[in-house]
Order: structure tokens, then sequence, then C-alpha cells
């Protein structure tokens, strides 16, 4: 079948419970292990057919945000998935009180039954409600920001579709796009604003019902830490503040000389070289067949991942009305087929968003053989290094999406991979002082987050943006509303990425068996673990960012930018 044909039916959630109760009082009557074992397995195919339906619904909500039947199924997973989760603690619970948990562990990868743990630690009936409502809340922050309608030069633009002229030649025309974004959040400061209050005192609410001073340790046991912690993370952060962020602001001067202005306005960042930034050479339709040839020559495996989701029609790429922002990955159990989601607006970011979210769909499409839910994706921050190191591994085929722009396109790609760095660790940083302080009010947060501007990213000038200065960029940065502490994971996984980009820079004939043997790991092991399992260094070693930053500096250093 083709995705547009994958049915959809509602799950009658008493129906479900009957279900499943029934099976889990079979699995712990099990009379040996062998019995109880064959019920662990009926049990999560039970789960994987709710959670099908439940990516289904998601999926299509997002590509449609107008389409009642699906924003109708939407309000009901908000819903339910709590109840559902539920279901999950008490099955969580039998697994890990069971006789026969020695035996699990001879066959169940080990995150499994670390994620259970954190998941009860993480849930309690009590507070069915709050989660029901948390769904609401960031469904209703979707829903806000995918109904812009910005009028520019007599034209309706969505806020992708709005990117393009962000990074536009024109100075003044880039200025107005800006500028007509910025009208739209203003417009929406205090709905948003209430939104994300609300959730912060949702957040930390649901945090003291289950026992914890704030909701930061809560929102790491959500996130499946599960092999690092709070002070790591801190001592990464500043890492890279004091590894990373003076380059970057070289790297910001050397941008102000190639597109010749005295200082970088804000309306500047986005605008990499006089000669325009690289972009693709063909539509999206030609763009994918280029895809296509890519990843039939890049291996075995990534030729038949791809024919996979073209046969199938497993990607929704074209950005339009009334659909969510951004780009994701997701899988459907059932079908086992990857899914992606983009909005495609005619920037490097296409390339870059089509080659990112396969790295994602190959690696749960290796992972297929997996039928532990739980692990057939890994923690969130490993998921990231298997996209991002997508991102260079098919450099040797940029060319034939950028053209006469490749080079332009290679240096900017890298330079901007760097200078991502200080901002996730600041959005991170952010959401620790958020959660830490929940008594802040939005003038606070403002205040906290434009503190937290100048510390990493002190070229923003916000001159001539009122709006910006008093700290409100990060309203369109959907994790910080929809998932607390899902940043830094780019970042941990971005500097894992380029350790692989070093190393196919080097023809290392091992970078890809190594990427292709995480890629196949999934979930089964853990951060660290999947770290090791690819020969490359930790993120939380002193000495990796630094090693790091010299292949970098060294590559970018040999680029002749201003010719570019």
């Amino acid at each position: 079948m083709k995705f547009n044909e994958f049915p959809y039916n509602r799950p009658d959630f008493e129906a479900y419970k009957q279900s499943f109760n029934e099976t889990l009082k079979s699995f712990t009557n099990a009379l040996d292990a062998a019995e109880q074992r064959s019920y662990f397995r009926k049990i999560n195919e039970l789960r994987q057919a709710v959670d099908s339906m439940a990516t289904l619904a998601s999926i299509r909500h997002s590509i449609d945000t107008n389409n009642a039947f699906y924003k109708e199924e939407n309000d009901y997973w908000d819903e339910y998935k709590p109840l559902y989760a539920e279901l999950d603690s008490t099955f969580y619970k039998a697994v890990l009180s069971s006789p026969y948990l020695e035996d699990f562990k001879d066959w169940v990868p080990e995150p499994f039954f670390k994620i259970a743990a954190n998941a009860l630690k993480a849930f309690d009936p009590a507070i069915i409600e709050e989660l029901q409502e948390e769904n609401r809340l960031v469904s209703s922050y979707y829903q806000l920001i995918a109904s812009a309608q910005i009028e520019l030069d007599g034209k309706t633009y969505t806020l992708s579709q709005l990117t393009p002229l962000t990074q536009a030649p024109d100075r003044s025309l880039r200025k107005r796009a800006f500028e007509a974004r910025t009208k739209f959040l203003a417009e929406n400061e205090v709905a948003i604003d209430t939104i994300y209050d609300e959730l912060v005192q949702l957040r930390t609410k649901i945090a003291k019902k289950l026992g914890f001073d704030n909701y930061i340790p809560l929102g790491y046991l959500r996130m499946n830490r599960l092999d690092y912690n709070q002070e790591m993370v801190a001592g990464y952060r500043e890492s890279v503040l004091k590894n990373v962020v003076p380059f970057t602001q070289e790297l910001y001067q050397k941008q102000a000389k190639r597109i010749d202005v005295d200082t970088l306005a804000y309306y500047d960042l986005a605008y990499e070289f006089k000669s325009g930034n690289p972009v693709p050479k063909e539509d999206m339709e030609t763009l994918v067949k280029a895809a296509q040839g890519m990843y039939q020559e890049l291996s075995a495996e990534t030729d038949a991942f791809f024919g996979f989701m073209q046969s199938h029609e497993l990607m929704d790429l074209a950005s339009k009305k009334g659909k969510q922002g951004g780009g994701y990955c997701t899988y459907i159990s059932d079908h086992k087929a990857p899914f992606i989601f983009a909005n495609f607006n005619e920037t490097a970011h296409d390339v870059e968003v089509l080659t990112h979210e396969a790295g994602h769909a190959f690696q749960v499409f290796q992972s297929r053989w997996i039928d532990v839910p739980e692990c057939q994706w890994p923690t969130l921050e490993s998921c990231e290094i298997h996209s991002m190191s997508m991102e260079y591994l098919t450099w040797p085929w940029m060319d034939r999406f950028f053209k006469e722009d490749t080079a332009k396109f290679k240096y900017a790609h890298l330079a901007d991979a760097l200078k991502f760095l200080p901002y996730g660790v600041s959005v991170d940083h952010f959401q620790h002082e958020v959660y830490a302080h929940p008594e802040y009010s939005p003038r606070d947060r403002k205040d906290a987050w434009r503190r937290l501007e100048k510390m990493y990213t002190p070229h923003k000038d916000y001159t001539e943006n009122a709006f910006y200065d008093q700290g409100t960029f990060w309203f369109t940065q959907s994790h910080i509303f929809a998932n607390p502490f899902y940043y830094i994971d780019y970042t941990l996984a971005g500097v894992c990425a380029l350790q692989f980009w070093k190393r196919s820079q080097e023809n290392d004939p091992n970078a890809f068996k190594d990427y292709l043997n995480i890629c196949n790991a999934g979930g089964t092991l853990s951060f660290l673990n999947i770290v090791k399992e690819a020969n490359l260094k930790s993120p939380f070693d002193p000495t990796c960012i630094p090693e790091v930053m010299v292949s970098v500096k060294d590559y970018l250093s040999k680029v002749d930018d201003q010719a570019l």
C-alpha cells in the first residue's frame, strides 16, 4: 500500500483496555519464562497497533491542520494518550517485577529496562488530567504557528514560505521579510506567552505531584538520559562556550566582509554570500530523483531504503497552507514504514532536511528487526547522530543538487554546523533556567533569553527590531514548547557527526561501516555506547570539542570564502 491507503481507525479504548489487561494477566500468571515471553510479544503487538493509529493521525493532522476529521482525531489522542500510557505503566511494572526478569535480560535490550524504570518514575494516574492539558496546550501552539498568513508585497506566505525572502540578496527585502514575520509574532505575543507560561506551570505541578522539586529531573527522565546527567551537560555547554563561541564570532566577521556590510544586522545573519546563498538548482521532484540516484550509489542498504520510501509514497515535502511547520521523521509500526515530513521552500535547507530526515528514516528502516517498541529508535540524542551524519556522508553527491554552488554549499554547511552549537546549547541553558525558576513571569523569561543570547551568540544585533531585542526569538522554536530539553541533543549529535565528517574527508574506509552498524543497532544501545560502537569520541570528553575544532578550522581556513 501507499501511505494514503494506510487505513486509519480510532481505537476503542475500553475494548483495547480489556484485551490489554487480559493479556497482561496471562503474562503475570505464566508458568515459565517461555510462556511469559510469548505474552510479552503479544502485548507489544497490541501496543504497536495503537501507536500506529496515533502516528497516522498525527502525520495527517500535521500535513493539514485545517482538516476537520484529523483535527478531531488529534484532539482524541491529546486526551487519550495519557490513558494508554497508564496501561503501559502497568506493563512496565509487571516486567520489572517478573520472577523471570533475568531471562528477559538475556534477549531484551538493556535500554528497555532503564526506559521502563524511567517511565514509572515519570507517571502516576494522579497526573492524567495534567498530561491531557499539556497535550492540548502543545497542539494549540502548533495550530497557532501553522495559522500564519503573512502579507508581503501583495503575496501571502506561511512562516516556512517566507524563509527564502529572509535570505534574499536585496537587503531591504530581507529586512521587510523579517519585519513581516515579526509582526505576526508580535500580534500573537500574548497568546504565545500565555501558552508557554501555562506549560511551565503545568509541568512544574506534574513534577511536584511526582515528588520532584522542579521539572528539570522529570524532564531528564522523560528524555531518557540513560547515561549522562545535568552536571555533565553543564560542563559540555561550558566547553562550547570556551572552544566554539570565539571562532564563530570570527566566522560572522568574515560573513560581514563577504556580504559587504560594516555590521551584521539580525536580518543579515541568514544571508551568507554576496553572490547569493547556495540554492538547489532543480525543482522538488527532480531533487527527489537526484536523491534516489545518490542513495543507489551510497550503498545497497540505502538503495533499498529509499526505493521503499518512494514506492510507498512515504514523504510529504511541499510547503503549503495549513501545514505544520518544520520537518520530522516518524515510524508507523504496523507497516514497518518510516515517514518523512518537511516544508521545502527552495533554499539549501531543502537538501539538508531531505538528507537529515532520511538519516532518521534509514536508521529506523534498518532497525525494523527489533520487536521491542522502546528500542526501535534509540534515545533522541543518538537519533540525531544518524540524521546529522547522513548530511555529511552524502557530501560527495552535493554537486547533483547545487551544481556550480557546491563549494559554496559545503562551506556554508560546515560553518553553519559550528554556528549552530552555541545556539543549541543556549536553548538548553534557557530551559534549565526557566524550569529552575517557574515563578518567572513572561518578562523574566524574555530577559533570561536575551541575557543568554548575549553570552552564546553575542553577534546578534537587534537594534532595528525592538520585538526581538526584548528576548522573543525563541517563540518559533517549537521544541521549547513541545519537547522540553530536546535540543541539546542536536548539539551532542552534531559533535559526533562532525567526527564522521572528518573521517569521510580522510576517506576512512570504516566510516560508513560504523555508521551502518549504529543504524542496525537502533535503540539496543544507550547514547554513550552508540558513540563507542561508532568508534567516536564522547562529546563529554573534554578533549573532544577542541579536537573537532582543529579539523573544522583547518578546512574552513583553506577556503577562499570571499571568492564564493
